[in-house]
């Protein structure tokens, strides 16, 4: 059975940090990458990676203050989110599958999919 678990969100301050991690079991994707919603909002792309490719994606809003990166020896995902920001809030999903370089910042790229851990930033 495939499957995907995150854990590492939480309430922090605007400024602070957080990392999130996800491990998916089952199989090995191609494409791994980390969504976001927020209340009464549709589910966004945050960050992703090729990591066969060496190539890393991230929302523009985000650039700069956020990093995803795969353990090549426990096949973990990691997004390490820097400076913080109110709306940064929301339920940040871990996706996997084997996006192409058109629909890896999209759901469409993604077959499977984590239960979501909340993140809360306070201003």
């Amino acid at each position: 059975q495939v499957q995907a678990v995150e854990s590492g969100g939480g309430l922090v301050q605007a400024g602070g940090s957080l990392r999130l991690s996800c491990v998916v079991s089952g199989r090995t994707f191609g494409t791994y990458a980390w969504f976001r919603q927020a209340p009464g909002e549709e589910r966004e792309f945050v960050a992703g990676v090729r990591w066969s490719m060496g190539r890393t994606y991230y929302k523009d809003s985000v650039k700069g203050r956020f990093s995803i990166s795969r353990d090549r020896g426990t096949g973990a995902i990691y997004l390490q989110m820097n400076g913080l920001k109110p709306d940064d809030t929301g339920v940040y999903y871990c996706a996997a599958g084997n996006a192409i370089e058109s629909t890896a910042m999209s759901t469409r790229g993604y077959t499977t999919w984590g239960q979501g851990t909340q993140v809360t930033v306070s201003s």
